[in-house]
């Protein structure tokens, strides 16, 4: 039958895109097909780490998940990640490519597209299946010159497209039927059809209003996906997921993350977040880290002098000083290690504007910044428990000092982290390693005796994935999203 090819695209950011493809990913793995994930271009800061040492977007891990698969740079060719409001570091092919303000990369993302159809073949050439995921929305029509994410890549690789609204929302009948009047007709003739997703209640009630978009569009509508609750227990793209903290009471361990603005990788806190002797919280802006937290987690950025200014300007360092005069534990991970130490320098600007400022100086460390940027997956030993561990490293800093002497982990290549002399201050560049089932158990039982945990995340996960696809199968016609999906038709 030869190589298929299909897309969702969305009526908007965050209508459920990246979990939709994930689902269906799963979907079809268990129907036999090959299948892998992609996604032309992305902007997240959610990063993760492939075996060849390139970047891709974190959900596009998750989509691989789903399909057995390891993550590969051919699953998002062009990942933009945001330095401020205005720039961004366009990674191509998993390497760090040049870092553009907004309107440059507007004017020379076209240019991109024989990247992006380059990995899309390569994809198609090894698999029965590709399920490609949109960015934003077609109806962006300020943005469709020169678009390799949405219809700008579906006509020129040839590949039809369903497109999902989001009716938590409200207003999905007109995001719908909108689209189809302000977009192109040349890119209305792509989709085939649409679905509702994130529905609660009654989905009788909404079937009047499919009949009514059918009519109006001309497409045919797959179904009425419910707000599922597996969806919840998978890791958002780029959502932080607030929270409030509950009475001291409850016993748990208290964790306190503050949001940064360039924040990073915030994924790590997914485990933590998952674990029934965790009370976690992310604090927004504008909002004091609680006093009776026990442990406070910086987490990665894409710009860590920036968010070391931001973190500043909240107040934020008062209370981290605070929290580890008084015998409070502190985690920083990847920029969040950075910020721990005493000084950070950015000569040529490889993380953000040039400068240099003072850092927390709760680890006797200094971070210089370089271009070269270290990108690989790692394995390692845990040096206060001498557990195996791994996960991954994004980052392009070089952090040196005494307190490098008592690492925190032990890697092939030499030791990495730091931790203070009391170790209640510790510091790593590497991800991902609350995942590992043991480490984050032996870490909570270091933060207090008695609250280690025999709960397994990657378990969860997968569990969560199964769900998610089920919910589809239940609520979708998955038989009609399927055999809609074509051979590419290159159109060059």
């Amino acid at each position: 039958m030869g190589p298929r090819a299909i897309m969702i695209q969305g009526t908007g950011s965050d209508v459920g895109k990246s979990l939709l493809v994930a689902g269906l990913c799963r979907i079809a793995r268990r129907q036999g097909l090959t299948v892998a994930p992609f996604k032309p271009q992305n902007m997240s800061n959610n990063a993760a780490a492939t075996a060849d040492g390139g970047e891709i977007g974190r959900a596009q891990a998750l989509q691989a998940r789903a399909c057995g698969l390891d993550p590969e740079t051919d699953f998002n060719p062009v990942l933009l990640k945001p330095q401020s409001d205005r720039t961004s570091q366009v990674i191509v092919h998993g390497r760090p490519s040049a870092t553009l303000a907004a309107a440059d990369y507007m004017a020379r993302r076209e240019g991109l597209r024989s990247a992006v159809l380059e990995s899309f073949g390569r994809l198609t050439s090894r698999f029965d299946l590709v399920i490609v995921e949109g960015a934003g929305s077609p109806a962006e029509i300020n943005l469709r010159g020169g678009d390799i994410a949405n219809m700008g890549f579906a006509r020129a690789a040839g590949v039809p497209v369903v497109l999902a609204g989001d009716i938590d929302r409200g207003g999905v009948i007109a995001a719908i039927v909108g689209t189809k009047t302000v977009i192109e007709a040349e890119d209305a003739a792509m989709i085939r059809a649409f679905l509702i997703n994130k529905f609660r209640g009654d989905p009788s009630l909404f079937t009047p209003a499919m009949a009514d978009i059918e009519r109006m569009t001309g497409w045919a509508g797959l179904g009425i996906v419910p707000w599922l609750s597996a969806a919840a227990r998978l890791p958002a793209e780029d959502a932080v997921v607030l929270g409030q903290m509950k009475s001291r009471g409850d016993g748990k361990i208290r964790i306190a993350a503050p949001m940064l603005s360039r924040i990073a990788n915030f994924d790590d806190a997914d485990p933590l977040r998952n674990e029934p002797n965790v009370d976690f919280l992310f604090v927004p802006p504008g909002q004091a880290i609680p006093r009776d937290t026990d442990v406070i987690i910086l987490f990665g950025t894409k710009s860590t002098l920036a968010d070391m200014a931001f973190l500043r300007a909240q107040g934020w360092d008062h209370d981290i000083l605070a929290h580890a005069r008084t015998g409070g534990r502190v985690l920083g991970i990847c920029g969040g290690y950075q910020m721990l130490g005493q000084w950070l320098c950015d000569p040529e600007g490889a993380d953000g504007p040039a400068g240099e400022m003072p850092g927390l100086g709760l680890l006797q460390t200094d971070t210089t910044m370089q271009g070269a940027k270290t990108v690989r997956p790692v394995t390692g030993i845990c040096a206060r428990t001498g557990l195996a561990v791994s996960g991954y490293e994004i980052h392009a800093g070089l952090t040196r000092g005494p307190d490098g002497a008592r690492p925190f982990l032990q890697l092939p290549d030499g030791p990495e982290g730091a931790v203070s002399p009391d170790g209640r201050i510790e510091g790593t560049y590497v991800h991902g390693l609350f995942a590992e089932d043991r480490f984050r158990s032996a870490w909570l039982e270091g933060v207090r005796a008695g609250a280690s945990s025999e709960a397994a995340y990657g378990a969860s996960v997968e569990a969560a994935l199964d769900a998610l696809a089920d919910g589809l199968e239940a609520h979708m016609d998955v038989a009609r999203f399927l055999a809609l999906a074509e051979p590419p038709g290159w159109r060059g």
